[in-house]
């Protein structure tokens, strides 16, 4: 099991990935999957291989003309209250969170992971975890799909210009930097900027632990998102963790957010996002705020 991005059948997924790996070392590009600059955590996405998953997840998707920008959602500390039972349930979509496709020849579900619409100053930045955008190799064929509900793609579909890991993440897949952030462009839209359809949510870097908190991820067999509502803790110096059971795969990338809507975490970190019970994110720390420094510079 690879954390809650994708389920594979064990046999299978280790000859696949020991086919995948020579495939990919010889061609330096397996199908759905690009090398990049390991060196800086940087894939440059190719334009047109971007506009091939846009329109490939267009036709499943109906797509409406977006309205005024909302505002994020917070909840009011006060009226806070942790869910009874503590278990991740349907919950309404909303338009700065999303999920994240990967049409075409992989072995994902149509959307395989969540991802939220963080605030920048081009106001076109994702956040999600690292291991869903990159595992060999950088995905580019990535499709991000904010509000998503019941094949419905409110606020149009978005594919990334660039994504930015930390390299740590690509050397040894290291738990306490998984997470990633995808620049994002509207196909077939130019000039448009996602923070001005959606509404964005404010980062929280270095935020003092334990605080009311919650999550919300599309898993990747169902159409419309689940959340929860607990406390975040720490769990050590490098991760936070949120106790909520069924929250399973697909949620991963997903945002874990404070009263006033600001993101604190996202859905992965150890364990490769948790398990049936708990789930873990890496701490919004020095490095996430280095690593999205460098994302949001131009």
């Amino acid at each position: 099991m690879t954390g809650r991005a994708v389920r594979v059948c064990v046999l299978a997924g280790v000859c696949c990935a020991l086919v995948a790996a020579g495939v990919a070392f010889g061609l330096g590009r397996m199908g759905t999957v690009d090398r990049g600059d390991g060196e800086r955590g940087r894939y440059v996405q190719d334009s047109a291989l971007a506009d091939e998953a846009a329109a490939a997840a267009l036709e499943k998707l109906t797509e409406t003309a977006p309205g005024a920008a909302p505002g994020v959602h917070g909840f009011a500390e006060g009226d806070w209250k942790a869910s009874d039972p503590l278990e991740g349930r349907e919950v309404p979509a909303e338009p700065a969170i999303g999920a994240l496709f990967s049409p075409g020849p992989d072995w994902d579900d149509d959307h395989h992971c969540s991802g939220s619409v963080v605030h920048s100053p081009a106001g076109d930045l994702v956040a999600t975890a690292a291991h869903c955008v990159y595992a060999g190799g950088f995905r580019n064929n990535l499709a991000f799909v904010p509000g998503y509900e019941d094949g419905k793609a409110p606020y149009g579909v978005w594919v990334p210009t660039r994504i930015d890991v930390d390299p740590r993440w690509i050397r040894d897949s290291d738990p306490d930097v998984d997470v990633a952030f995808i620049r994002v462009r509207r196909a077939g839209h130019p000039g448009q900027r996602l923070e001005d359809v959606t509404g964005a949510h404010p980062i929280g870097f270095g935020r003092q632990l334990p605080v009311p908190a919650r999550l919300v991820g599309y898993p990747n067999d169902t159409e419309r998102p689940l959340g929860c509502t607990h406390t975040a803790v720490a769990d050590g110096p490098t991760q936070l963790r949120f106790d909520c059971a069924d929250v399973p795969d697909g949620t991963s990338g997903g945002p874990v957010l404070t009263a006033d809507g600001a993101l604190i975490g996202v859905i992965g970190g150890r364990d490769g996002g948790g398990d049936e019970t708990t789930s873990f994110s890496s701490r919004f720390g020095d490095d996430v705020r280095a690593l999205y420094a460098r994302a949001a510079r131009d």
